[in-house]
């Protein structure tokens, strides 16, 4: 006899448990997502993780934010980070999280948390380069199994200038760190992209001294003295379907102990379009003389070059290309950490901006390139000709660049 099959066994469809099938899809459209937000960021694959971090070295690690609820559906999940940790380097982790915008609790890693905060797609303070990377150096020599995590939100700029400037304060050129971070940071070879962070990388470098034997502890650390100087004048070369410009200029500002540096504002303004063949009967013309750089050391400063650079642009430039101009009457003194803003509005709609420290200033005239500037969206591209370019005209530094007066209207500082 044919055997009877019972009829559930041939006709009924598994059972599927909702939960458990919404619960896959969360977890897939939450992989997508963070793979989305990654962008061209290396990610790492391991104990069935898919998190966001890269190791630049064996002892360095970058990451994006670890976060939780919400943010960590787009973000590294806080747990998931914490679990690689604790498996790869038990008890030998310290995590340097640089965002000023978030934290979190640091009983999660063990308390071994230190942060270093300043604003996203902006640069620090030199003095907190140099308290990160000290930090960084006496936590890795503490032990050989020591790692240092570091990470702000996306895990790429801010964590890139940080990185770059330990790997630099570690004995590498500021092009071999930052080549290195690119490499194993992202996959597209584009790793600090923000000029300002790569024009601060360069700025750190110029403050190190290494002993001769490389492995005679760490570079000596020499913080430029507070420098002051007077902001004359902002102009916008070849700026085109515009006839004006609103700038904003801050400066990092020091608070009693407190790392984050907030910016506070010191002057806003617009510069206008001038018309060619303008002459500002009140503009200061005058020549700097200073030391060449570049020439023999050895000479005293009596008999080493010099060069003598004409500070008159009023008439050639102007009449040569388009220009928007903003000349301060009272003279804006500025020192330190400096942010220049630029906006189409007066509040609102920004177009770029840049960053300097005044102690770099080498001359009178700061010029920046489009290229030279940061975070040049599609506004500030409509606004740039061929030949775009901001600058900052500085009086006189001081007695170390005198001031030579060939002008019945030069003015001295």
């Amino acid at each position: 006899m044919d055997a009877v099959f019972p009829l559930r066994n041939v006709f009924q469809a598994p059972i599927i448990n909702p939960y458990i099938c919404c619960l896959n899809i969360v977890v897939a459209g939450s992989l997508y997502i963070r793979n989305l937000v990654s962008r061209q960021r290396r990610r790492m694959l391991i104990a069935g993780y898919d998190l966001d971090m890269s190791y630049i070295t064996d002892r360095l690690l970058a990451m994006s934010f670890p976060a939780e609820h919400m943010r960590a559906m787009y973000r590294n999940p806080l747990w998931q980070v914490r679990d690689v940790l604790e498996m790869k380097h038990p008890g030998h982790y310290k995590v340097y999280n640089l965002c000023a915008e978030e934290s979190y609790d640091p009983s999660h890693f063990h308390g071994r948390v230190v942060r270093f905060p300043f604003d996203d797609n902006y640069v620090p303070s030199l003095s907190m380069m140099k308290l990160f990377c000290e930090s960084v150096h006496t936590w890795l020599s503490a032990d050989p199994q020591n790692i240092a995590v570091i990470h702000c939100m996306a895990g790429k700029g801010r964590t890139g200038l940080m990185v770059c400037a330990y790997l630099v304060y570690s004995g590498m050129s500021p092009d071999e760190a930052l080549q290195l971070y690119a490499h194993r940071r992202t996959t597209d070879n584009n790793g600090v992209s923000i000029a300002s962070q790569l024009r601060y990388v360069r700025y750190w470098f110029e403050m190190l001294t290494f002993p001769r034997e490389m492995h005679n502890g760490p570079p000596n650390v020499s913080l430029p003295q507070p420098t002051s100087r007077e902001l004359r004048r902002i102009r916008v070369y070849d700026a085109v379907n515009t006839k004006s410009v609103f700038f904003v200029v801050s400066e990092l500002e020091e608070v009693p102990d407190q790392l984050y540096h907030p910016p506070v504002e010191l002057a806003r303004n617009c510069c206008r379009e001038i018309k060619q063949g303008y002459q500002r009967t009140n503009s200061p013309r005058y020549y700097v003389s200073f030391i060449d750089n570049e020439g023999d050391e050895k000479l005293p400063e009596e008999e080493a070059p010099r060069f003598v650079v004409q500070m008159d642009t009023e008439n050639s430039a102007i009449d040569q290309k388009t220009c928007l101009d903003y000349y301060f009457d009272k003279p804006l003194l500025v020192s330190g950490d400096v942010r220049v803003t630029f906006s189409e509005k007066l509040i609102g709609g920004r177009l770029f901006y840049l960053c300097f420290n005044t102690a770099f200033i080498t001359s009178s005239l700061l010029q920046f390139s489009l290229e030279e500037l940061d975070k040049v969206g599609r506004k500030g591209k409509y606004i740039s000709g061929p030949s775009f370019c901001v600058e900052l005209l500085f009086g006189p530094a001081n007695a170390k660049h005198p001031t030579i007066c060939l002008e019945d209207d030069c003015e001295e500082t």
